[in-house]
C-alpha cells in the first residue's frame, strides 16, 4: 500500500483497484462500493485525524451504543462528471449543515468542515475514475456517523466514528409510482427527530411501507401524527402537489426533512416564473382537487431519484388517477436541475463545486 499525508488527512491507497471487475451498465443502486473509504474517530472530546484507506469491514464492540440506542445519522449526495471529465458535487455546504443539525438533535458531536468537506473532496479526487461520464451516471456519496462507545447504559456515547463511502450509480428509475395516503402510521411527530437524517426514521417506515406494497402501492404519503389531515412527505422524499398552475409543498419543520433537492427545485421553479407556496397541504384539499380535475401533478423530490412522479393515490377506499401530461412541471424541473449538476447548463445559483 502507498501511504502519504495530504491536507491533514492520512491516505493509504489500495494496492490494486476492483474497478475493472464492475459492470457499470448493470448497477444495483447502493450495492457496489469504490476502492476507498474515509474514517475519522471522535474520542476524549475531540476529533482525530481522518484516514482514507481501502474499503473494508471493521470490528466494533457488541456493546457499541449504535446497536442498542440507535445513535446513527447519515447524508446522501452525488458526484457528477461532465463531458470534459471534470467532477462536480452539488451544494455540499447544505449537506454539511444538515448533517450537523442531525448530530445536535441526536446528542452527537458536530463534524468540522475540514473533515467533512475537505475529506469529501480528497476521496473524490482519489476515486474520480469511478465517476462515469454520461447523463444519469453518478457516484452516490454516503457520509454517516455512528456511536462506537461501548456499554449498554442508556446514555449518549462518548466515542463516534464518521465515515464516507462511495457507490457508483445509474439513473434511478422505479417505474410508475402509486401511493397510499397514511391514515394511521406516522413518519414523525412534533418534538421528535423527523427533521434529522437519523437511521431510526427510515427503519420505522419499513413496516407501513411493506403493508402498502402488499396492497399494490410503491410508497406512502405520510400525514401529520396529530390529525392525519396534513400531507407531509412521500416515502423518504419531500412531496410537491401542482394544483392548477401553482406548486404546493409542506414547509420544513421538526417533522419534515429540509431536503436539498426540495429547496433547489423551489428556487428553480421561482426562477422560471412558477408560483410556489410552502404551506400545509390538506388531504381533503388534494382529494377535492383530484375530483374536480385541478390536481395536475404529484411528485417526490430527493437525492436518489431527483424527481419521482406519482401517477395516482389512494385515500381510504378510493383511488385517484392523475392526468397524463405532455408538459410536466416535475420532469421539466428535473431536467433543468440535472443539467446544472452535470455542468450542461449555466449554474446561476452558485450551487456546484468542482473537484
Amino acid at each position: 500500500m502507498d501511504t502519504k499525508n495530504t491536507h491533514e488527512i492520512d491516505i493509504v491507497l489500495a494496492t490494486s483497484s476492483k474497478i475493472n471487475s464492475v459492470d457499470f451498465d448493470n448497477l444495483s443502486f447502493g450495492s457496489t462500493f469504490t476502492d476507498h473509504m474515509l474514517v475519522c474517530d471522535f474520542k476524549e472530546g475531540k476529533w482525530g485525524k481522518p484516514v482514507i484507506k481501502p474499503y473494508e469491514p471493521f470490528m466494533i464492540d457488541p456493546s457499541a451504543k449504535v446497536f442498542h440506542y440507535g445513535q446513527a445519522i447519515f447524508e446522501g449526495m452525488k458526484a457528477y462528471k461532465d463531458e470534459q471529465d471534470q467532477v462536480w458535487i452539488f451544494r455540499p455546504d447544505q449537506n454539511l449543515d444538515r448533517f450537523n443539525k442531525s448530530a445536535v438533535r441526536m446528542a452527537m458531536p458536530e463534524v468540522p468542515e475540514s473533515i467533512f468537506i475537505d475529506g469529501l473532496k480528497t476521496i473524490l479526487d482519489i476515486e474520480r475514475a469511478w465517476v462515469k461520464k454520461g447523463f444519469g451516471n453518478t457516484l452516490y456519496i454516503r457520509p454517516f456517523m455512528i456511536a462506537i462507545g461501548s456499554g449498554v447504559i442508556a446514555q449518549p456515547s462518548t466515542q463516534y466514528r464518521f465515515m464516507i463511502i462511495l457507490s457508483p450509480a445509474k439513473s434511478y428509475y422505479s417505474g410508475d409510482v402509486k401511493v397510499i395516503i397514511a391514515e394511521h402510521y406516522s413518519r414523525a411527530a412534533n418534538g421528535g427527530i423527523g427533521a434529522a437524517k437519523a437511521a431510526g426514521n427510515y427503519s420505522a417506515q419499513f413496516y407501513p411501507q411493506k403493508l402498502a406494497q402488499e396492497k399494490g402501492f410503491q410508497q406512502i404519503i405520510w400525514t401529520d401524527d396529530a390529525t392525519h389531515t396534513k400531507l407531509e412527505e412521500a416515502g423518504t422524499m419531500n412531496v410537491f402537489f401542482k394544483i392548477n398552475d401553482t406548486l404546493y409543498t409542506a414547509p420544513t419543520s421538526e417533522r419534515i426533512l429540509d431536503g436539498v433537492t426540495r429547496k433547489s427545485l423551489i428556487d428553480l421553479a421561482k426562477r422560471e416564473g412558477i408560483k410556489v407556496e410552502e404551506r400545509s397541504v390538506l388531504v381533503d384539499e388534494i382529494v377535492t382537487a383530484a375530483k374536480d380535475g385541478s390536481l395536475k401533478e404529484i411528485f417526490g423530490a430527493g437525492t436518489a431519484a431527483v424527481v419521482s412522479p406519482i401517477v395516482g393515490f389512494q385515500y381510504k377506499e378510493d383511488y385517484y388517477e392523475l392526468p397524463k401530461l405532455q408538459n410536466s412541471i416535475a420532469m421539466d424541473l428535473k431536467d433543468k436541475l440535472t443539467k446544472i449538476q452535470y455542468n450542461l447548463a449555466e449554474d446561476t445559483f452558485g450551487w456546484t463545486v468542482k473537484i
